[in-house]
């Protein structure tokens, strides 16, 4: 498998090599949860609803994805460090302590999860009706929690070992599955939702089965589970790895957070048909989203393995190649996203009357996508620099301290209904994308310029 030279390519070769091949695994990936969407919306007599009930599942799949990255995203970073100082066997010890933490972590996470299933989603704003779809479709999901996390948890480590064509397959094996399993298990074999599900988690074991498979026989760098014996001495290792795992965890535990709170406002304010709404929303951002996490995704073990070898011209050249590529992706996305929304919403949903609410909903959740970009600039360079007091705080301030409470302000408060939810979201992208954005320039470039200076 091609190996990407971290230490001696260049900064945009690099770049380019491990984001193109993270775009297409991320694009991939996205069609696990989007095609299911897209199939289970076209269920003849039930779409719109089945649409709507799947998105109440959001907040548990955002869970299970928030752990993977606990997990994986806060190992690779340091994995990716150690490596760049030379420290392979270190870099080792990393990654077998977040696959040993991901694994315990999986099996906790579906007991849990089968055992409270329904007041779950009854919290969620799950109503009886909904229940009737969501609550199969939610069990059989939780049945594949384990490979969803060794698939998102482990491919990291591959990225970072510079085998991003191989991180790319991973997904590709798992998303071309799903794409040919729903048709059959939801129209052909007739088992509807269920069948989504059913396909969804065959899909996740076949991605599981290759990363798992090449991280233990072909990798440089190999995972497997901790003895016993090295359980005291990897304590550390353990604490480091969650410490900065947390920003991801708590970006994706507070999306969770988020839609909880967006479907329970619009459940009340608007009814199921704006939870349906939401569900498309939240479609199409994940989508326009993607090839942004593949850009920053893609350079972040690059910034931490030049960090780590002390090369701040390098780390420098990376922050900046990442952000001119995310930033004209943006402003194209942004303009097809406000002049094209109809184009965007059909992809989910052939819906008329669905679509009268879905456009200008859209058009006011995106009216400051641009402003993502700060916020995900920042938060991937305090990831891969190990600064884990900036990259959690400004992944609480985001969600948690401003979109939560605006969520409920907007609509009741200051009596704007439906639209005071779907306005949450560019208020936060500016303040918090903006403070975000510099302080990350106030405290990293004198950092950089410092250990310049002193060689």
């Amino acid at each position: 498998m091609k190996q990407i030279d971290f230490e001696n390519g260049t900064i945009t070769g690099n770049i380019i090599n491990a984001a193109v091949p993270m775009l297409a695994a991320q694009v991939l990936s996205l069609l696990y949860n989007i095609v299911d969407r897209i199939y289970i919306a076209r269920i003849p007599g039930i779409g719109s609803t089945a649409l709507g009930a799947v998105g109440l599942c959001f907040p548990v799949i955002i869970i299970i994805t928030a752990f993977s990255n606990l997990l994986g995203g806060g190992g690779a970073p340091l994995f990716a460090i150690q490596r760049g100082m030379g420290h392979d066997r270190k870099a080792g010890r990393i990654m077998n302590t977040s696959y040993t933490m991901l694994c315990g972590c999986a099996v906790l996470l579906t007991i849990l999860g089968l055992v409270f299933a329904e007041p779950l989603l009854k919290l969620f704003g799950a109503s009886e009706a909904a229940l009737v779809y969501v609550c199969p479709y939610m069990m059989i999901y939780l049945l594949g929690t384990f490979p969803s996390m060794a698939a998102t948890g482990l491919n990291p480590f591959i990225n970072a070992q510079g085998y991003a064509t191989t991180g790319m397959l991973s997904i590709t094996i798992g998303a071309v599955a799903n794409l040919i399993l729903d048709p059959i298990f939801i129209f052909a074999l007739h088992l509807g939702i269920k069948g989504a599900a059913i396909a969804t988690v065959i899909s996740q074991c076949l991605s599981a089965g290759f990363v798992l498979s090449f991280l233990m026989k072909k990798a440089e760098i190999r995972v497997r589970l901790l003895q016993h014996k090295e359980l005291p001495g990897s304590w550390q290792y353990a604490k480091n790895i969650v410490s900065l795992g947390t920003s991801g965890f708590v970006m994706q535990l507070t999306n969770s957070l988020v839609s909880i709170c967006c479907n329970n406002v619009l459940s009340h304010t608007g009814g199921d048909l704006y939870v349906s709404v939401m569900t498309i929303i939240s479609s199409v951002r994940q989508m326009v989203e993607t090839p942004i996490l593949a850009i920053t995704e893609g350079s972040s073990p690059i910034i931490s393995y030049n960090y780590g070898a002390r090369r701040p011209d390098r780390v420098i050249r990376a922050a900046m190649t990442m952000g001119i590529m995310a930033l004209v992706y943006s402003v194209l996305m942004w303009g097809l996203i406000l002049t094209k929304p109809r184009f965007l919403i059909h992809i989910f949903s052939s819906d008329q009357e669905l679509w009268k609410d879905a456009v200008p909903a859209m058009k006011l959740y995106f009216a400051a996508f641009i402003f993502m970009l700060l916020q995900y600039t920042g938060q991937t360079i305090f990831k891969s620099l190990n600064k884990k007091k900036q990259a959690i705080f400004f992944s609480l301030l985001r969600k948690v301290i401003i979109v939560v409470p605006l969520t409920y302000l907007l609509p009741y408060t200051f009596h704007l209904g439906t639209n005071g939810v779907f306005l949450a979201e560019p208020v936060s992208n500016v303040i918090g994308g903006t403070l975000c954005f510099v302080v990350m320039l106030a405290t990293i470039l004198p950092e950089l310029r410092q250990m310049k200076e002193q060689g």
